[in-house]
């Protein structure tokens, strides 16, 4: 077979060839929560606060001063250990996820804020995320997180249904996850909610109020999940009763049109926002951008001229900052493979319901679109992706089985 040469195949043994990297985001992850859920898979652990010490200003589930002020120090080291690798990259986006990271104090936000503008060339028009549970909030702390330098709050609320909530184990009741948003409202305005449907014995109706008391709210950007079986988590050792494919369709196709109908742009699976709210750190993980993560079992993604690597933190808190004092956080580290890049590229870019720009899969992969012409021809084909020569975009069809989408990329990697 002659291959033309404007299409030019990559093997397994040709090195990957960046003429520009892509945008960098920072992940900071605050690895403790008030209460483990029963559906999370995320790092997380409880915080245990000694009873002597509850009702000090810190109370019941409050990180320690001295732990959280000694995993702050980490936080910081830790960054300073990456800095060769991301030397002279702009940061464009931070998130602060968890876990909690709402648990921690104002200032501790402020200090890690002030060091990474100190250690890395930060954007001026950087979205800066923190992840709140409504069960921690604080007027004084969102006022301290908004001086700080956030920007933008991202709130875990899940249901405004009491019922639902005890069955998810979520700390916080329906009003006050309402007063939290209001608070947040005061000090924010760009927040987005984090809801989940196909609950335990949860009903349409139930499914729908949800988004319907979350759209009276009016927040800029809401994320809207289906609830999944996760292994390593309570839920999945023990199922709950959850609605059939078929109630769970539904629900997911009345959400959909009663966020439509409000102005909501869904324009990534689980994503819905007003115009000009797209979560930006989001949307560089989707479009195959780079991220550097620190904290305890952060991950990080970075591209080199010559290679991509990704990278795990140590996962257990206590090991992370011990092994940050050794100057040796990462468990561990390894380049993706050539042949592993065009199936990393569409698992995330796929997840756009508007797609991509064709130029974008060379651009972050550096190979050619040539390399996958079966599989997209074969997607196409059955009606599951639609593409021409400016963009690849899945289908409402390949929207809705996104994983058989997916599986015909897998296939092109070793």
């Amino acid at each position: 077979m002659t291959i033309h040469p404007l299409f030019p195949v990559l093997t397994q043994a040709q090195a990957v060839n960046f003429q520009a990297l892509p945008p960098l985001s920072l992940y900071i992850h605050v690895p403790w929560c008030v209460r483990k859920c029963p559906y999370c898979d995320f790092n997380s652990h409880e915080v245990h606060t000694p009873s002597s010490l509850q009702g000090e200003g810190r109370g019941e589930g409050r990180i320690l001063e001295a732990l959280e002020q000694q995993y702050v120090a980490a936080l910081i080291r830790d960054l300073e250990l990456a800095l060769p690798q991301i030397w002279g990259r702009k940061v464009y986006t931070v998130f602060f996820g968890g876990g909690t990271p709402s648990l921690l104090s104002g200032e501790s936000v402020a200090e890690i804020l002030r060091q990474v503008r100190m250690l890395l060339p930060l954007a001026g028009n950087a979205e800066i995320t923190l992840e709140a549970n409504p069960g921690t909030v604080e007027a004084a702390r969102f006022a301290a997180y908004r001086d700080a330098g956030v920007n933008r709050l991202s709130m875990g609320i899940q249901s405004f249904n009491d019922a639902h909530l005890k069955a998810l184990g979520r700390i916080h009741s329906a009003d006050e996850a309402k007063r939290a948003i209001g608070i947040a409202q005061q000090h924010f305005d760009n927040i987005n909610l984090d809801l989940m449907y196909a609950l335990p014995n949860q009903s349409l109706g139930e499914a729908l109020q949800d988004v319907q008391t979350a759209l009276t709210l009016a927040p800029q950007h809401l994320s809207c999940y289906h609830l999944t079986l996760e292994p390593n988590t309570l839920f999945y050792r023990n199922p709950p009763s959850l609605p059939d494919d078929d109630a769970s369709s539904d629900m997911q196709q009345r959400i959909e049109e009663s966020l439509a109908a409000h102005g909501y742009e869904h324009y990534e699976t689980s994503a819905f926002a007003q115009p000009q709210r797209r979560a930006r750190h989001n949307l560089n993980y989707w479009q195959f951008g780079d991220y550097l993560g620190i904290g305890a079992g952060a991950h990080s993604k970075l591209s080199f001229p010559d290679r991509i690597i990704r990278q795990a933190r140590y996962k257990q808190p206590q090991a992370y900052m011990q092994q940050v004092a050794r100057d040796a956080p990462l468990q561990s580290e390894q380049e993706v493979a050539t042949d592993e890049l065009a199936f990393e590229f569409m698992m995330n870019a796929l997840r756009l319901n508007g797609g991509f720009d064709s130029a974008l899969f060379s651009e972050r992969t550096s190979l050619s679109l040539f390399a996958i012409r079966r599989e997209l021809a074969e997607a196409e084909k059955r009606g599951l992706l639609f593409r021409d020569h400016l963009r690849i975009a899945p289908t409402q069809r390949g929207q809705r089985f996104l994983n058989d989408l997916l599986e015909m990329f897998l296939k092109n990697a070793a």
